[in-house]
Parts: C-alpha cells; structure tokens; sequence
C-alpha cells in the first residue's frame, strides 16, 4: 500500500500539501502500481474560478489523484484559512521533478500529446539531452480545435496506446486538457497522466518562465502578464478578486462560527 502524502480541502479540492518531492515519489509510485488513468493536475485561483461554472472541469479536477498547488493564491488563502499548506508546487517543477526521478530510477517511457509539432520536436530533443535514460515513446499534436470529433479522440488514443506509454504528457490549455484526461482517463492505458498546459512552452523554450527572484516573491505571474496582457487579463484581474472574495467569506464565517 502507498502513502499518498498529506492534503488540505479548500472549497471541495484536495490539494497536496506534501510538497514537491513527496508529490514526485507518490507518482512514480503511482506508476510502478501499473493499472491506467491516474492523473495530476494543477490548482490555482482561476482554474478554481473557472471550475465553479464549468461542471465537468471541476469534476475533472477534484477527481484528480494529484492535484497540486501550482498557484501562490493558493497557497496563500490556504494560509489565511489557517491551512497546513506551506509550498507552492508549479507545474513546471513537477514535470521536471518527475522526469528526474523516474531517470534516476533507470528510465521509463514518455509521450507528449499537444502544441504543435515543432514545440513538441524542441520538447523531444530537450528530454533526450536532460534525460537520456528516458525513452520517449511518442508524440501528437492535435487538431487545435475547442473539441476532438470522435474520430479525432480515438485517433490520439489509439496512438497513446499503442505506444504503451508510462507517462502520458498533456498540454492543450486549461480547462481543455483537464476535461480531456477526465473524459478519457478509462480508455487510456497508461498508468500516469499529467495536465502541465504551459510547461510545454517553457520547456520547449518558446515562452521563458519568470524568473526566481519574482518567483520567489510569489510574482512569477507578473511578467507574463505584462507580456501577455490581452491573453491573462482575466486570470488576473477578474479570476484573482474572485477567489480573494471567497477566501475573505469563508474566513469570516470561520470567525462568526468559532
């Protein structure tokens, strides 16, 4: 039997508040377990704002066998509500994390569905480079479309499976690729999936992430809003109020139930 670590319920979530590492090794143990459509996924403000009117991502996500405090709102109403929830673990540092580990434990095989086919050539060649151990056993990119037709869907399956994958790498966006693993987790056969969304484009390198000093103040979205304005305005402008006004209700009726 393995340990899935500890967690903290915020608004119906489990969110890990093991930590990064913890988090890692319960994946590969989640791996090694075998068996199919196990799967991660990350919590921040919006994803949580845009789950309350869209019933299946939210389904999606509290279904999610880890689902990872990826936003610093997250970690910080967690804080105010008088959580035990400490680190921020990003998709980024959890994809990466899980790579390293299963390398240093003598490799398993991956596969990247999403983007385009360059990124995902630049993600391939990045992987064989930083883990040579590692077996990439494909990759697809999608129809960049709002929703697969059935034939579409099969086809990406048929293909994941007949890599026979360990690791099943997601990134079409929020709250597509969510939905996407949710919808299909059954027909999958692979024993791990992970919804990294932007991770592909950092890895890649075709978009930089942050840097550590913003985010280690709890800013790494700061400039990449500035960036990219037009694209995260309501993310950050709309979403983040939001979940403030919510962490703000739940502790006051903390207070006038104490």
């Amino acid at each position: 039997m393995i340990s899935k670590g500890t967690s903290v319920q915020l608004f119906n979530y489990t969110i890990t508040s093991s930590g990064l590492e913890k988090d890692v090794e319960y994946a590969y143990e989640l791996i090694k377990l075998g068996g199919h459509g196990r799967y991660m996924a990350c919590a921040n403000p919006h994803s949580l704002v845009i789950a309350a009117q869209d019933p299946i991502f939210q389904r999606a996500l509290q279904n999610a066998d880890i689902l990872v405090p990826d936003g610093i709102g997250i970690v910080i109403g967690a804080r105010v509500l008088g959580l035990p929830l400490r680190e921020r673990v990003a998709g980024y540092e959890f994809f990466v994390g899980l790579l390293r580990h299963c390398s240093e434990m003598g490799g398993l095989s991956v596969y990247f569905l999403g983007s385009t086919n360059l990124i995902l050539e630049r993600i391939a060649d990045r992987t064989r480079r930083d883990f040579p151990l590692l077996r990439l056993c494909g990759k697809f990119s999608p129809p960049f479309k709002s929703e697969f037709s059935e034939e579409e869907n099969s086809r990406m399956i048929e293909a994941i499976n007949a890599a026979n994958p360990a690791i099943l790498w997601v990134g079409m966006t929020a709250p597509k690729q969510e939905k996407w693993i949710y919808q299909n987790r059954d027909r999958l056969n692979v024993p791990f999936i992970g919804a990294i969304g932007a991770v592909f484009d950092f890895y890649a390198g075709t978009k930089k992430r942050s840097s550590p000093m913003w985010q280690k103040l709890g800013l790494e979205w700061l400039p990449r809003f500035l960036r990219e304005p037009q694209r995260l305005w309501e993310r950050n402008l709309k979403s983040i109020p939001i979940f403030l006004s919510w962490i703000f209700r739940e502790r006051m009726r903390q207070i006038f139930e104490a």
